[in-house]
């Protein structure tokens, strides 16, 4: 379901209000990783050993209070404890480690740390595009060493933070230096992803990210999405969903999408995809991103009388579209917008203009975390090692690319190395961090079919039908 990512392009380098920098990419950089005398910043306030400052970021060791929740399909195996309850932000065992014998370092390792990287876009066009990614990793550093006090074989995991700055240059000169000084590569999402990929293939660089956005990266023999998606490869659930329940607006559908980027060759391959399916698309429409009237494309859609919209943007094109809507009295049967659309921004913004939208999602929804014992773990993480920080969908998956890094290091224990490493990335299929998301293909590289519905209403977002993952496999278009 590689249309998912596709919005994030949307913004970039295009012409946008005030208000869209906001809501598109969350807050400005922030967050000190590193203190006044250069040292690492710890989650609790104090500082840690570690790799010096790179050229584009800096780095931090963690610590905090916390527990461990038991990793799923990894690697040929299962590790990890099961989840502690009580009160903060977990507690419980540590993960398990696998014999130490015959452990040796090497890049990015010493005899008291494991410095991994994270390289994601938190300055350019969009400030703080996806520092939530960064967050999240740099939470569950805090909350691995927390519980596991001997790290992973006596070493301490560190995190080296690179700015990638919504740019490939950047990407490139974030992974030269990252080769050299760290070990893999965790929880990263960066728009242009495809600057770095080249280089870290050639170096053998594992790279565990959020998810891989560009063809090079996605095609990176390293390189694994947490979240897998692979373009040209769309889940069916969707269009099933529609097909059941909207039959007449399934013959009559529309497909929206900002005409930048993969977002525009994404927009046209879904409802190829859709259309293999059954569905019948009468409008497929691109919006060129320095356009702020969508008056004309509403009234194409009530002129044509589609049934089913949906479209592949950013919150700030979703709101603009819903209020169109309202403006002229068109209300299809459905709009269906993708899983980034789930944050408070869509409401806060849309207010009553998206009541109604519907939002197909593969993760387990915040409301819901009384029921996901590790979706808790990284809320209160978060808010732990950052206060104020709004959880989102580029979260979860960097949440779970440290997750699956831990596990399958900790795992190896003295048989680590990058090769034995992405050995183990290799045969990791059906991942769900422990139930904080849908299976997910990590290692065969396949877009993940799983996906359930969630709908606002009331000013929240409510389940839209069963709670649980709707699984119809997907089609593949080129």
């Amino acid at each position: 379901m590689s249309v998912v990512l596709a919005m994030l392009l949307s913004a970039c380098g295009s012409q946008l209000a005030p208000a869209d920098v906001v809501a598109a990419g969350g807050t400005a950089p922030g967050g000190v990783v590193v203190g006044a005398d250069g040292q690492p910043v710890s989650a609790d306030g104090g500082t840690t050993g570690g790799a010096g400052a790179g050229p584009d970021g800096g780095t931090t060791g963690g610590t905090g209070t916390g527990a461990t929740g038991g990793g799923t399909t990894a690697g040929g195996g299962t590790t990890g404890g099961t989840t502690g309850g009580g009160a903060g932000p977990g507690e419980g065992p540590p993960i398990k480690t696998g014999s130490c014998e015959g452990f040796q370092n090497g890049p990015g390792i010493t005899d008291d740390t494991i410095t991994i990287g994270n390289s994601s876009d938190i300055s350019g066009p969009v400030p703080g595009l996806f520092e939530s990614a960064q967050d999240a990793t740099k939470a569950f550093v805090a909350y691995f060493n927390r519980v596991n006090p001997d790290g992973i074989c006596g070493r301490t995991l560190v995190l080296k933070n690179y700015d990638s700055r919504t740019d490939a240059s950047a990407d490139q000169r974030n992974h030269v230096d990252a080769c050299e000084n760290v070990f893999a590569m965790v929880g990263s999402m960066s728009a242009f992803d495809s600057g770095g990929a080249a280089t870290t293939e050639q170096c053998g660089l594992p790279d565990i990210r959020s998810a891989g956005v560009t063809g090079d990266r996605q095609e990176c023999s390293t390189c694994f999405g947490a979240q897998s998606t692979i373009a040209g490869e769309v889940n069916n659930a969707v269009a099933d969903y529609v097909l059941e329940n909207f039959r007449d607006a399934s013959q009559n559908a529309a497909s929206l999408y900002i005409n930048a980027g993969a977002a525009a060759e994404n927009g046209q391959l879904q409802p190829q995809a859709m259309t293999q399916r059954g569905m019948r698309f009468t409008v497929i429409r691109g919006i060129e991103t320095s356009e702020f009237n969508y008056a004309p494309f509403v009234q194409e859609l009530k002129d044509e009388g589609v049934g089913y919209v949906q479209m592949t943007a950013a919150v700030p094109q979703f709101v603009r579209l819903a209020q169109a809507m309202t403006q002229q009295g068109y209300e299809p049967d459905v709009f269906m917008i993708d899983p980034t659309a789930y944050e408070p921004a869509l409401i806060e913004q849309g207010g009553e203009d998206v009541e109604g939208i519907t939002i197909y999602t593969n993760f387990v929804p915040f409301e819901e975390a009384d029921r996901s014992p590790e979706t808790k773990l990284y809320l209160d993480w978060l808010q732990t090692t950052k206060p104020g920080a709004t959880p989102d969908f580029f979260g979860v998956f960097s949440w779970s690319a440290a997750r699956l890094f831990v596990e399958l290091a900790a795992g190896l224990g003295g048989k680590l190395s990058r090769e034995t490493l992405l050995e183990a990335i290799r045969g990791t299929d059906d991942w769900t961090a422990n139930g904080l998301h849908a299976p997910q293909n990590v290692g065969p590289k396949r877009t993940g079919e799983c996906f359930r519905f969630l709908q606002v209403r009331g000013g929240k977002f409510v389940p839209l039908g069963s709670r649980d993952y709707t699984c119809n496999g997907t089609t593949v278009v080129r």
